[in-house]
Order: structure tokens, then C-alpha cells, then sequence
């Protein structure tokens, strides 16, 4: 039996559409669905309550609805749900590194709070160990298109296996993009020669290759428009009080059209 996707549920109302989207992913994969609700139980221990005064009990009755809610909307949905009694964001990672990605829903696109911006999503995504797919709750309609940024100077393979990957499985085309670029001509080649060993183990992916000027934050969002995820690579994260993610997946996260998955480098 393959890993779990696992999705993160809060409160709000942003989870529920990444749970969606994750269902959906989960079936395409044949994998199980695991929702988890990181709650920190009060120190030292809070009295006894009647259940629908005790914060666990709501915590859990959100889990129990939405497992309702899922598997009338995907039949054939295997689906689990975990309430875990620690910090959100070491129960986070810790339960990505036993998934095939971990998927985290966000306030749509230049909202203040949830996960968009705030330090649990930044952490996240700074520090997990498996891809992590921010899901927005105003993306537009799925389609079967992936767009992946591409690097020239150390290409991410980890990031072009999963986005071809992604599209093999959604029968899309796979539109690889570099951007930032001062001379299209000259690094034709050096986006073949990245694509080339991708096109020969997924032959029947469809691949359109993009280049722009524009500045890779720009660039590489402004390419995403009618694809139905976007990929995007991410090196190690170093050491600090304030996880730096790179302008490019800020953007992303904050801008682009659809779910954005960002893949840790090996």
C-alpha cells in the first residue's frame, strides 16, 4: 500500500477545497486520503467540560463532517482522519514525511491570515521533506495542463519528475517554462538538454516549451494561466528565525491562478 496524501485541516473555511482537491488527487493516484488537525491541548489540563464546550470535541466533530463530506462526493475514496494533540507545525512535518505530498489550503491569492501568509504555511513549505501543494480557495476549474519552472544554472529533478509525473497521470501537456530570459536563443538548448531525459521516460507527455524576460517571479506566474497546477522546485532552506522561501514560490503561492506544488530539492 503506497503513502497517504495527507491534507492539514484548521477551522477555516480554506480547507475544506484543498480536502476536495486532495480526494481527487488521492483517487487519480489510487492512494489513501489522511486528514490531519494538529490541536494543542491546554497545560495543565483543563477541567472537565461538557462535550460541546470542549475544544477537542469541535476539533474532531470537524473531521468526522468532512470525512462525511468526502466520501459522498468522491465514491471509492479511501479516507482516515487524525486529530493530533501537538503544535501545528511539527505535526505538519512530521506527518509529510510519511505521505506522498502534503496539501494545505490558503485564503486565495493576496489575502492576509491562514496558511498563504502566515508562519505556519511559510514553515512548511520551507522545511517539508515531501512536496507540499498549497490548494487556494478561489482556484478556477481543474485542468489536465501542468506548468513547471525550470532553472538553468541546477535544474530540479525532483520538481520536472513530479510535474511530468503530474501530467502523465491528468493526460495534459506539460509546459516547462524558464524565465528570465536575456537571450531565448542561446538557452534553447540548455532547456532541451534539462527536458530530454524526462520526454524519453514519459514519451506520451505532451511538452511546450516557454521562455520570457520577464523576471522569474513575474515570468513564471504569468505562465501558469490555464494550467491546473504549478510546479516549482525549492533548495534547502537555511537555518533562521524566518524561513526564506525564494521570490519565486512568494509569488507563486501569492498570485498564481491554481494549486502550486513546491517540490524540495533531494
Amino acid at each position: 500500500m503506497g503513502a497517504p496524501i495527507t491534507v492539514g485541516i484548521d477551522g477555516f473555511a480554506e480547507s475544506p477545497p484543498a480536502a476536495h482537491w486532495a480526494a481527487r488527487e488521492a483517487l487519480l493516484r489510487d492512494l489513501r486520503l489522511r486528514l490531519v488537525h494538529a490541536w494543542k491541548p491546554p497545560s495543565p489540563p483543563a477541567p472537565a467540560l461538557p462535550h460541546e464546550d470542549d475544544q477537542s470535541y469541535w476539533s474532531q466533530r470537524i473531521l468526522t463532517d468532512l470525512v462525511g463530506e468526502l466520501h459522498v462526493a468522491h465514491p471509492g475514496l479511501r479516507v482516515s482522519a487524525e486529530l493530533v494533540p501537538r503544535e501545528t507545525v511539527p505535526a505538519l512535518l512530521d506527518a509529510a514525511r510519511d505521505a506522498e505530498m502534503l496539501v494545505l489550503g490558503s485564503r486565495g491569492r493576496g489575502a492576509p491570515g491562514g496558511f498563504l501568509l502566515g508562519s505556519t504555511g511559510r514553515r512548511v513549505l520551507a522545511h517539508g521533506e515531501r512536496p507540499v501543494i498549497m490548494v487556494h480557495a478561489d482556484d478556477k476549474p481543474l485542468t489536465a495542463d501542468v506548468t513547471v519552472g525550470v532553472s538553468l544554472r541546477r535544474p530540479n529533478e525532483e520538481a520536472l519528475r513530479f510535474a511530468f509525473d503530474a501530467a502523465a497521470r491528468r493526460g495534459g501537456v506539460l509546459r516547462a517554462v524558464h524565465a528570465g530570459a536575456d537571450r531565448p536563443g542561446d538557452e534553447e538548448g540548455a532547456l532541451d538538454a534539462a527536458l530530454r531525459p524526462w520526454r524519453e521516460k514519459y514519451p506520451g507527455v505532451p511538452v511546450a516549451e516557454a521562455f520570457t524576460a520577464e523576471r522569474p517571479a513575474l515570468g513564471v506566474v504569468h505562465t501558469a494561466p490555464g494550467s491546473g497546477l504549478l510546479v516549482l522546485g525549492r533548495d534547502e532552506t537555511e537555518p533562521g528565525p524566518v524561513p526564506h522561501l525564494g521570490s519565486v514560490i512568494q509569488a507563486a503561492v501569492h498570485h498564481a491562478p491554481c494549486p502550486v506544488a513546491v517540490v524540495p530539492r533531494g
